[in-house]
């Protein structure tokens, strides 16, 4: 169980609490994607969760705070898998593309509906907008850094970077719905148009495999 602050003890519910800090940040994100930062509010979230509102206080200070911690959520969740993903070990580029390509198949790694929902809200928050200035920066270096791994240039790993993750990014902004078969049958030439280069059959079955045991799509 966590302790509360020795400053926020008399704001602590008596007994158990009936939710978590997680249950918490869950509400808070639902939230944020369907309805935008403004409406993220104590009162609302604990009618939500069917608490009490003082049961807020055990986790975090106020309501800064749990913007805060959605923030960091949010940078934690989308950009560090991405940065994580891209700097797997792989045996060819296509092979590292694809590590990126799980970020968007495993429905645990990148939220997309959180990621756009940040970005609506930095629109009328300056200090939002940088922090998606600077997870744009870090994840397209991560995906540069792969490029050159395979021998190209900065400049073609430059460009190489921003079309892959643009197109990704494109995909959920325009709310693209395909059959994860059909998005799957592109994946050759999705590889060779981002790399140069032709991927392996085995390559290609083993990620759709992977693909279709997830559920997800690319």
């Amino acid at each position: 169980m966590t302790v509360a602050p020795p400053d926020l003890v008399d704001k602590v519910p008596h007994g158990n609490s009936k939710v978590t800090r997680q249950d918490w940040l869950q509400a808070a994100r639902d939230t944020l994607v369907s309805k935008g930062a403004a409406d993220v509010k104590i009162l609302t979230l604990s009618r939500d969760l069917d608490v009490s509102r003082s049961s807020f206080y055990w986790y975090f200070r106020d309501r800064t705070d749990l913007l805060s911690a959605l923030l960091a959520e949010w940078e934690t969740r989308n950009t560090r898998c991405i940065v994580d993903h891209c700097a797997r070990p792989a045996d060819s580029v296509t092979a590292a593309v694809c590590n990126f390509f799980e970020c968007f198949i495993d429905v645990r790694l990148f939220d997309p509906g959180l990621d756009f929902a940040v970005r609506e809200w930095s629109r009328r928050d300056p200090e939002i907008r940088a922090k998606i200035d600077a997870a744009d920066a870090q994840r397209l270096h991560a995906i540069e850094a792969l490029f050159l791994r395979f021998g190209f240039t900065a400049g073609e790993a430059d460009a190489r970077a921003r079309i892959l993750y643009f197109m990704q990014l494109g995909y959920h902004a325009l709310e693209v719905t395909e059959p994860l078969d059909m998005r799957l049958g592109r994946l050759e030439g999705y590889l060779i148009g981002f790399t140069g280069t032709p991927a392996t059959p085995e390559l290609i079955d083993r990620f759709r495999a992977r693909a279709a045991a997830l559920g997800g799509a690319t």
